[in-house]
């Protein structure tokens, strides 16, 4: 049918919406090589939330390995990835910024972008927010983050940076102005989760997992 509205009709795209609890028709929908979009909530007559999937004409055949993996890929869950960077003066002070945004500073950095890696997350962040040129020298920290207050989780990577030159010029639409901070004047001006999350990166001499800043044995 889906091929039918591609040769015959003419069509581009080939779209239908499924009942999220509704599963013969769900598998229907991936074996004909629709792609998961996205969630209607609410979006049926009693409420229920619709899966949308979509098939247009330049996806690979359905006979096509790629297709299958496509299929496959958009039905899986993906996860928001943070990245931050720890940065230390010769005084062994921290880069902090503070945020137009919070009401905490923060470690410098954000979301890591689709198809981005964490470390070059961090180092285009860095350009992006402080105008300065950065090199990650390793892996400080991974956090796992549980939701928070309206937010799903998330998995933060936090990486020791070092800048090639001090901030030049801040973005003001995130960053109001930068701060060195000592260690243990952090819980002063950051989120009690960033400070464990400093605080277990320091203490270690390898990268450390953490759940919501704090070891799996606590």
């Amino acid at each position: 049918m889906v091929e039918h509205a591609f040769g015959e009709l003419g069509l581009h795209r080939v779209q239908g919406r499924v009942a999220s609890d509704d599963k013969p028709n769900l598998r229907i929908a991936s074996r004909a090589g629709l792609r998961k979009e996205g969630v209607v909530r609410g979006g049926g007559g009693d409420g229920v939330d619709l899966v949308q999937f979509a098939r247009v004409a330049t996806d690979p055949p359905l006979a096509d390995r790629s297709t299958f993996t496509a299929v496959l890929n958009s039905t899986l869950p993906t996860k928001r990835c943070i990245a931050q960077a720890i940065v230390r003066d010769e005084q062994g002070r921290i880069l902090l910024c503070e945020l137009v945004y919070k009401c905490f500073w923060d470690l410098p950095g954000g979301v890591v972008d689709p198809h981005e890696s964490p470390a070059t997350a961090v180092v285009r962040e860095l350009k992006e927010e402080l105008e300065v040129d950065a090199t990650v020298t390793g892996l400080a920290a991974v956090s796992w983050l549980p939701p928070w207050r309206g937010w799903d989780d998330a998995t933060l990577f936090v990486f020791d940076v070092e800048l090639d030159s001090p901030p030049q010029s801040l973005q003001p639409r995130e960053i109001r102005a930068v701060h060195w901070v000592a260690p243990h004047d952090l819980g002063q001006h950051v989120a009690d989760y960033t400070v464990r999350v400093v605080e277990q990166a320091l203490a270690s001499d390898v990268p450390v997992y953490l759940e919501d800043g704090r070891p799996l044995d606590q």
